[in-house]
C-alpha cells in the first residue's frame, strides 16, 4: 500500500490524515462499510473533543490473560480510555451514535479503579492514607534539600565557584553547578559535566536527606506496585471488557479522525457503489495547492487519456486512482460528493514509474512486463498505467497491449492508460469498451489548457513545446521534415476534429439554451391558455344562468290568465334582460413594428404585422399571436448615458523590455507598474521583463504583483534564450 500512496502522490495526504488518530492503526475499517459511512455522516453533526493519545494495548491484554501484573503508567491507558467514553456518554447523541455508546456498558468495578487516577496518571492521596503520609515525609525532605542547598549558594565561601545561583537535577539528584576548584570550598560528588565543561555536584552535606528521600520513594513505589498487583487482578476478571472496549476506542478513531479531517479542510466522504463506474465531478488531487478541478466520466472498462505533453494526462490519472483510492478506505476528499459516483475495486493498481534495475538487470520494458504479469492474477481491479509504450519499438508495442489489454478486459479489470502513440491509440479507440480522453492545448497561447475532451485523440504538440522551452527554429522545423509530411497531415487532421468537437458542443450549449427558452415559454402559453378556458367557462356558466332566469320568467307570464299578472311578469323579464351585461369586446391602441406588448404574462416586441395577425420576439423566440389578444405596454425607458472624455498622451520612448536586477522588491513592483502602463499605452501586447534569479525573493514579488494586475491577462516564463527562469513573458 505504502508503494501505491507514493506512486500516487498521497504521501503528505495520509501523513496530515495521521496527525487526527489518537494512535496509529491501518486505514481500513473492518465490518460493513455502509454502517461506517453513515456512522461517519452522523458524527459531522457535533463537535467532540479528539480521543487522547494512547499505545497499542494488545501485548498487555495479553499479559492479563497470563495473570501478569500491568505497570501503574500502563493501567493509566486503559483509564484514559474508559474516562473517554464516559465523556462520550455524557453528549446527546442520536441515531447510530446514541445506540451505540448506550451499548457501551462500563462495569462497577472498572469505574471504581478510574476514580482512583488524578488528571496525570498520578494515584489519589484519599485512596489510602499511607501515600498521605509518604508524601508528607517526602515533602519534609525536599524543603530540607532545598535549605541546606540555599544556604550553600549564599556561602561566601562558594561564591567563586558558582557558574549560577540555580538548582539542578541531575539522574534525579539536586546539584551545583560549579567551576573547577571547588574542592576547596565544598565536598560533593560529580554527577556529571555540562557542555562548557563546568562540574555538577551533588554536596556531601545532602547525604543523609537523599538516604532518607530514597528510602520514602522505594516505600511509595512498593504502595504503588501494591496497588498495581490489586488492579491488576481486577482488569483480569474484566479483560473481555477491556479487550471489547480497545476496539471500540480504535473504531471511534477511526471515525473521529476522518471527521475532523474532512472539516479541517472542507472535504466531502464518498461511500463507493456496488458497480464499477467512476463519474468524479470537480475532483481536486490532495498533492496540488491550487489544483483544476476534474470532471470525469469513466464507465467503460478503458479510458484512453491522449494529448499534449504537460497537458495533465498522468496527473489525471492519479486523480481517478486517488479517488477510488480514498472512498475504497472512507477517507475524505474535495469533491462534489452529491453528483460524483465511485465503483468498488479489491485492488487499485499503478503502473506509472520505469521499473528499470541495474542491479537485477531489469530494463524498462522487461520491468512494465512484470507489472502486468502480475495484473494476470487480479480480478476487480482498477489500474492505471502511465505512457504504456514506455521502453520498447511504439509499433511492437501497439500491437503487444491491444493484445494484453483485450485479455485484461475479459477479466474484468478496468484500466486507465496514458499514450502518445497514435497506432495505438487509433487501434483501441475502434473497441466499443474504450472510452476516449484528449488533453487540450490552446493554438493561439501555445499552452496547455489542463482541460479535457471527452471522445476524441489528442495531438502531443511535441514540437510546439520544444520551441516553447527554447529549442531553436531550425532544429524543430528540420525535425518536422523528418517527421514526414504525412504524419504532420495526420496531426492535423487529430486537430481539425478537436476545434470540429469544441465547435459542436458550444453549438449543442446554444441549441441547449435555446431549447431551454422554448420549454419555459410553452409553460407560459400553457398557464396562459388554462386562464383562458377558466375564464370562458365563467362567462358561459354567467350567461347560462341569467338566459334560463329570463325564459323561467317567460313561462310564468304565459301561464297566468290575467293580462295584468302577465305584464308585471314581462316587465320583470324585461328587466333581467338589460341586466345581462355581454363582455365588452377588448379595446387596443393602434399597434406597430417595435411596440412592447404583452400576451398574458409573456411579454415582448412587435416584429411584424399582417391583418390580424402580429409576430412578436419574445428572448429570441418568434410566436405569431392575434392582435386582438395583446395589449401594449410602455417601452423600457433607455439610461441615460454619461459620456466621459479621456484623453491620455502615448509616452515617447516606450520600451517591450524592463530590466529589474539589483533593485528592491518595492521598486521593481514600482518600475514594473509604470512600465506596464506606458507598454498599454504604446499598443503592446507582450513584453518582457527581466528580474534574475538570485535568492527568487526579487522573481516572488514581481510575479505576485503581475498575478494581481488587471491587464494582465497571463504571464510565463521567458525562453531559455532570452532569460530563461530569469525573465517573465508577460501578455497584455
Amino acid at each position: 500500500m505504502d508503494k501505491l500512496i507514493a506512486s500516487l502522490d498521497l504521501d503528505d495526504y495520509i501523513a496530515r490524515y495521521k496527525n487526527y488518530l489518537a494512535r496509529e492503526k491501518p486505514l481500513f475499517i473492518e465490518g460493513d462499510s455502509a454502517l461506517h459511512f453513515r456512522f461517519i455522516n452522523e458524527l459531522c453533526r457535533y463537535e467532540l473533543t479528539p480521543p487522547p493519545s494512547v499505545p497499542n494495548l494488545d501485548v498487555k491484554l495479553i499479559h492479563l490473560s497470563k495473570r501478569g501484573t500491568l505497570h501503574i503508567d500502563e493501567i493509566w491507558e486503559f483509564v484514559k480510555i474508559v474516562r473517554y467514553f464516559l465523556y462520550l456518554k455524557s453528549k446527546k447523541f442520536e441515531g447510530m451514535a446514541a445506540e451505540w455508546i448506550l451499548g457501551i456498558n462500563i462495569p462497577h468495578s472498572v469505574l471504581n479503579i478510574e476514580s482512583w487516577f488524578d488528571d496525570k496518571g498520578g494515584l489519589k492521596e484519599e485512596i489510602d492514607s499511607r501515600f498521605a503520609a509518604i508524601n508528607s515525609s517526602l515533602k519534609i525532605v525536599k524543603e530540607k534539600i532545598s535549605g541546606v542547598l540555599k544556604s550553600l549558594i549564599s556561602s561566601s565561601k562558594l561564591q567563586e565557584f558558582l557558574v549560577d545561583t540555580q538548582i539542578h537535577f541531575i539522574n534525579s539528584q539536586e546539584a551545583l553547578l560549579l567551576r573547577g576548584g571547588y574542592m576547596r570550598a565544598i565536598k560533593g560528588t560529580v554527577a556529571g559535566r555540562s557542555a562548557g565543561g563546568y562540574f555538577y555536584v551533588t554536596p556531601s552535606a545532602l547525604t543523609g536527606y537523599q538516604k532518607q528521600e530514597a528510602d520514602i520513594l522505594s516505600q511509595k513505589e512498593a504502595l504503588i506496585y501494591e496497588y498495581a498487583k490489586k488492579i491488576s487482578a481486577e482488569f483480569e476478571k474484566e479483560r473481555l471488557f477491556l479487550k471489547f472496549i480497545n476496539r471500540e476506542f480504535d473504531r471511534f478513531d477511526n471515525y473521529l479522525s476522518r471527521v475532523m479531517f474532512a472539516k479541517a479542510n472542507d472535504m466531502e466522504f464518498i461511500l463507493p457503489g456496488r458497480d464499477k463506474e467512476m463519474v468524479l465531478k470537480e475532483f481536486a488531487h490532495p498533492a496540488l495547492k491550487e489544483p483544476k478541478r476534474v470532471s470525469v466520466e469513466f464507465k467503460k472498462s478503458i479510458l484512453l487519456i491522449t494529448g499534449v505533453n504537460a497537458g495533465g494526462k498522468t496527473m489525471l490519472l492519479k486523480s481517478v486512482l486517488s479517488a477510488a483510492f480514498l472512498a475504497k478506505y472512507l477517507l475524505p476528499m474535495k469533491i462534489d460528493a452529491v453528483h460524483s459516483h465511485i465503483g468498488s475495486f479489491k485492488h487499485i493498481r499503478a503502473v506509472i514509474e520505469d521499473t528499470q534495475n541495474v542491479k537485477n538487470d531489469i530494463s524498462t520494458f522487461a520491468g512494465r512486463m512484470m507489472e502486468f504479469n502480475r495484473l494476470f492474477t487480479l480480478n476487480a481491479a482498477l489500474v492505471g498505467v502511465d505512457e504504456i509504450e514506455l521502453g520498447t519499438d511504439a509499433d511492437e508495442a501497439a500491437n503487444l497491449f491491444c493484445a494484453i489489454l483485450e485479455f485484461l478486459i475479459k477479466k474484468g479489470i478496468k484500466i486507465i492508460i496514458t499514450t502518445h502513440h497514435k497506432r495505438l491509440a487509433s487501434m483501441l479507440a475502434a473497441n466499443e469498451q474504450v472510452e476516449l480522453l484528449a488533453a487540450l492545448y490552446d493554438e493561439k497561447t501555445q499552452r496547455p489548457t489542463y482541460g479535457f475532451l471527452a471522445g476524441t485523440i489528442g495531438k502531443s504538440y511535441a514540437f510546439e513545446t520544444a520551441l516553447r522551452y527554447g529549442i531553436a527554429q531550425n532544429i524543430v522545423e528540420k525535425a518536422r521534415v523528418l517527421y514526414g509530411e504525412d504524419k504532420e497531415k495526420l496531426n492535423d487532421l487529430i486537430q481539425k476534429n478537436i476545434d470540429l468537437e469544441l465547435k459542436t458542443r458550444e453549438k449543442l450549449k446554444e441549441i441547449e439554451e435555446k431549447t431551454r427558452k422554448i420549454e419555459k415559454l410553452s409553460d407560459s402559453l400553457e398557464e396562459q391558455k388554462e386562464i383562458q378556458v377558466k375564464e370562458f367557462e365563467a362567462l358561459r356558466f354567467g350567461f347560462e344562468r341569467e338566459y334560463q332566469e329570463a325564459v323561467n320568467l317567460a313561462k310564468a307570464a304565459a301561464r297566468q290568465n290575467e293580462s295584468k299578472e302577465v305584464h308585471k311578469l314581462l316587465n320583470r323579464a324585461d328587466k333581467a334582460k338589460k341586466n345581462i351585461t355581454p363582455p365588452k369586446p377588448f379595446k387596443n391602441e393602434e399597434l406597430k413594428v417595435g411596440d412592447r406588448v404583452k400576451y398574458g404574462t409573456i411579454k415582448g416586441v412587435i416584429t411584424a404585422l399582417k391583418k390580424d395577425e402580429a409576430s412578436v420576439d419574445t428572448d429570441g423566440i418568434t410566436m405569431r399571436l392575434l392582435k386582438s389578444s395583446l395589449k401594449k405596454i410602455s417601452a423600457l425607458e433607455p439610461k441615460k448615458v454619461v459620456k466621459t472624455n479621456i484623453s491620455h498622451e502615448r509616452p515617447q520612448s516606450a520600451s517591450v523590455t524592463l530590466d529589474l536586477h539589483a533593485l528592491r522588491a518595492d521598486e521593481a513592483i514600482e518600475k514594473s507598474d509604470k512600465f506596464l502602463s506606458d507598454a498599454l499605452l504604446a499598443g503592446f501586447d507582450e513584453v518582457r521583463i527581466y528580474h534574475g534569479v538570485g535568492t527568487g525573493k526579487l522573481a516572488f514579488a514581481v510575479r505576485n504583483f503581475l498575478k494581481t494586475h488587471p491587464s494582465v491577462k497571463e504571464f510565463f516564463d521567458a525562453p531559455v534564450n532570452q532569460g530563461g527562469a530569469g525573465a517573465v513573458i508577460v501578455k497584455l
